[in-house]
């Protein structure tokens, strides 16, 4: 009877498991796909592209979903709320531009909190999703430095 209670409660927990992960569709982590459309199209708007990429091309979006899947969990709430009225926004006007100052006036913390991620993703290294090529290291004429690890020091007993 032991044995049938922990099979009962393994197939349970892998039933549950399996039905929690189907949810979850396309490559994105922590934002649906409308989510994410909507947060694009902000954040192209606050970062355009010119004779540099923007937003868009740099994976910034890519960053954010990361960092919403992780230790920016607890803004994820205020993501989707604010994607929520910035969509409905969207919908009622094609300018994004009037979009992104009556997120500014009406909507401050989470107009500031995209703002400040969407530059953490453009500017911060690629490892993390955004900067896509290094895009804005190389628009500042920032070095690129590959991280290798270990492989900068020798690491055998006698140096041979």
């Amino acid at each position: 009877m032991k044995n049938s209670s922990r099979r009962c409660f393994l197939l349970t927990g892998t039933a549950l498991a399996a039905a929690g992960c189907g949810e979850r569709k396309g490559p994105w982590r922590a934002l649906a796909q409308d989510e994410v459309r909507t947060l694009d199209a902000l954040c192209d708007q606050l970062i355009p592209a010119d004779q540099d990429p923007g937003a868009h091309a740099t994976g910034v979006i890519v960053y954010i979903d990361r960092q919403l899947a992780g230790p920016y969990r607890r803004h994820l709430e205020t993501y989707r709320a604010g994607l929520a009225k910035t969509k409905r926004l969207f919908e009622q006007t094609p300018d994004r531009l009037a979009v992104c100052r009556r997120l500014e006036e009406e909507e401050r913390p989470f107009f500031d909190l995209v703002l400040a991620h969407a530059m953490q993703g453009y500017y911060g290294n690629p490892r993390h999703g955004g900067n896509r090529e290094y895009a804005s290291w190389r628009m500042l004429g920032v070095p690129v430095t590959q991280v290798r690890g270990r492989n900068l020091y020798d690491l055998r007993k006698d140096g041979a």
